[in-house]
């Protein structure tokens, strides 16, 4: 696991924090989906389709990009593709 490359992190339970210490079940019941799933999303074990995404953003009335963040220096396909243009 500490191999594991990191491409995208969320900032859930910061939302959750400063939305009156909303619980993760509220952030589930308010989703539709389970208390196990969120927990799951904010660990960085799984990623939510990209309509839950927009409905967890929505639920905090924020922008996707304030809840998951893309880690493009991590990303190993974007890494290949710069060396190939650097090459040219």
């Amino acid at each position: 696991m500490a191999n594991e490359i990191v491409l995208i992190t969320n900032s859930i339970r910061r939302l959750r924090f400063f939305a009156g210490e909303m619980t993760q079940q509220e952030l589930a019941d308010r989703t539709g989906v389970t208390r196990q799933t969120i927990v799951a999303i904010e660990n960085g074990k799984y990623f939510p389709s990209l309509e839950l995404a927009f409905r967890i953003a929505h639920t905090f009335s924020v922008q996707l990009s304030d809840v998951f963040i893309y880690n493009p220096e991590n990303d190993p396909v974007l890494i290949k593709l710069m060396a190939k243009k650097n090459k040219k």
